[in-house]
């Protein structure tokens, strides 16, 4: 994907990307990258790293290590422009499924995570003419799926949680908006394709629970969040921006 198009608006942008070295995350450090910016991933493991940016390695359930990394960063170029909380794993379960500790340790990852991410960066975001959080939500957030009932109520969390933090951030001038995917196709739904029993099939599941009929890409998660983070969207601030071919609004039904 090229985001030349973008113009110079990112051009020597500081950026984190959390959860960058894969999926969703690589292609919105992938699009920063492009754009021009200088950017930083913080990832668990690091091998897909997009080619240009800075490794951060720490597991944002360790508060220490994420802050190292994100205040390392920070102080080496004096200032964070953007930060993109983006890490998270996905858990398939109803009400009754699985370990309370299970449960925690995701709320943890896709919650706390987020929490960490964005307190390691503030004071570097304070440094910033022009600072923008973006967190990545989903289609879960608002839309009821069957087995996803942990991974819905995390995402439920990061939509309400920035929506108050862009209360309380608005008028430091850093901006804070919401991303809400629908069924992107990344390389972890290509291994669920793959080890379903029918894998085309599967597929097409995937691809019909959006009104489109196909999956996003997540070339166009990231031109989102390029969107949100730009400094001439100054009015978006406390928003969520849906990238999910319809699923939340639209219902097909015949008249």
């Amino acid at each position: 994907m090229n985001i030349a198009a973008a113009g110079s608006v990112f051009q020597d942008s500081v950026v984190v990307v959390t959860g960058g070295a894969a999926g969703i995350g690589r292609a919105v450090a992938q699009a920063f990258i492009e754009a021009g910016a200088v950017v930083a991933v913080l990832d668990r493991e690091l091998a897909e790293l997009p080619l240009g940016a800075v490794a951060l390695q720490a597991d944002v359930c360790d508060e220490e290590a994420v802050a190292r990394a994100i205040g390392g960063f920070g102080k080496t170029h004096g200032r964070i422009d953007v930060l993109v909380a983006n890490a998270g794993v996905s858990y398939p379960a109803t009400v009754e499924d699985g370990p309370l500790a299970d449960w925690q340790q995701v709320f943890d990852i896709n919650v706390l995570g987020y929490v960490r991410a964005i307190r390691a960066a503030l004071p570097w975001l304070r440094r910033s003419r022009a600072a923008a959080i973006v967190n990545m939500s989903s289609c879960t957030a608002t839309t009821g799926l069957r087995r996803r009932v942990m991974y819905s109520a995390a995402k439920g969390a990061i939509e309400a949680m920035s929506r108050a933090m862009a209360a309380d951030l608005v008028h430091e001038g850093i901006r804070v908006n919401c991303v809400s995917p629908g069924t992107v196709d990344t390389a972890l739904i290509a291994r669920l394709v793959d080890a379903a029993p029918d894998p085309a099939a599967q597929r097409q599941v995937y691809n019909e629970r959006q009104p489109t009929g196909f999956m996003v890409e997540p070339q166009e998660v990231a031109r989102a969040v390029l969107y949100l983070a730009d400094p001439r969207a100054r009015s978006s601030v406390g928003t969520v921006l849906t990238v999910d071919g319809g699923m939340a609004s639209l219902r097909l039904f015949d008249s």
